[in-house]
């Protein structure tokens, strides 16, 4: 059967670039791209018409429970399993620039900023884990002691500030927060999907600073700005590199273990 990816929060940036690799690497790979407004998505469209038999786009805001469900439906109905999850749809702050100070706090940014960069890619861990559990296998470097062996990998895109071991600057209370939160939801999934015969890795990956859009107010800062294309290469060797051991980590594009 085919390998089997779902990228949530696929319209551009490094969720596209994804697509993009995932696609041209595998002939035989099938993708599942998700994304708030899919007639938008001037990019994932033209990438879909040139791999329509193997790129699948579904509409999918990733605050909205019900919509997850309605993803996980025709995941369950055109494939029943899942080789490979990617969360990648992060938000930096509904105005686009982090908080520099406490007068910049506001509860609605807060939830909004939780909703999409934590509390989203916890609930796709619900409603696909299921799905991961059946996997094929072919993720990874497979050991030869049975208790290693592993069915599929979910990443949450995280980011190194939200160690909270590294946090030596403050600021951006919002993003630094909800990838906090999110590595310690990526831990607790790394528990709870790896039990049983048929376990998953859950790890959260840092992608370096990648030109994206949400990076770009903050481009003139960056010594060393990451292609979305290099990044994702980057991502995808650690992914493939990944066994049972590794589960619950908190990773970088180098592999580099980050503290929590």
């Amino acid at each position: 059967m085919s390998f089997i990816t779902l990228i949530q929060g696929a319209s551009r940036g490094i969720g596209l670039q994804f697509c993009r690799s995932l696609l041209a690497r595998d002939p035989g790979a099938v993708v599942i791209a998700t994304c708030r407004n899919p007639d938008g998505a001037t990019d994932l469209k033209e990438l879909q018409s040139k791999e329509s038999n193997r790129l699948h786009v579904c509409k999918l805001d990733i605050t909205n429970e019900q919509q997850i469900v309605s993803t996980s439906e025709f995941v369950k109905e055109n494939f029943g399993k899942l080789d490979l999850l990617i969360n990648s749809a992060g938000m930096l702050h509904p105005s686009g620039k982090g908080e520099t100070s406490l007068r910049d706090v506001s509860m609605e940014a807060l939830t909004l900023t939780m909703q999409t960069n934590t509390f989203g890619p916890l609930l796709m861990g619900k409603y696909f884990g299921p799905f991961l559990t059946k996997g094929s296998g072919s993720v990874g470097v497979q050991s030869s002691d049975p208790k290693q062996r592993h069915t599929a990998v979910l990443v949450n895109m995280s980011a190194k500030v939200g160690s909270i071991t590294d946090n030596g600057l403050g600021g951006w209370y919002s993003y630094r927060m909800s990838k906090s939160a999110l590595n310690m939801a990526t831990k607790n999934l790394s528990i709870e999907l790896g039990r049983g015969k048929n376990k998953v890795i859950c790890v959260s990956l840092h992608p370096g600073t990648v030109d994206t859009d949400l990076s770009r107010p903050y481009h003139k800062n960056v010594p060393n700005l990451f292609s979305t294309e290099y990044s994702v290469n980057c991502l995808l060797s650690v992914i493939d590199s990944l066994t049972v051991a590794d589960t619950g980590k908190f990773l970088t594009y180098d592999r580099t273990v980050m503290a929590y």
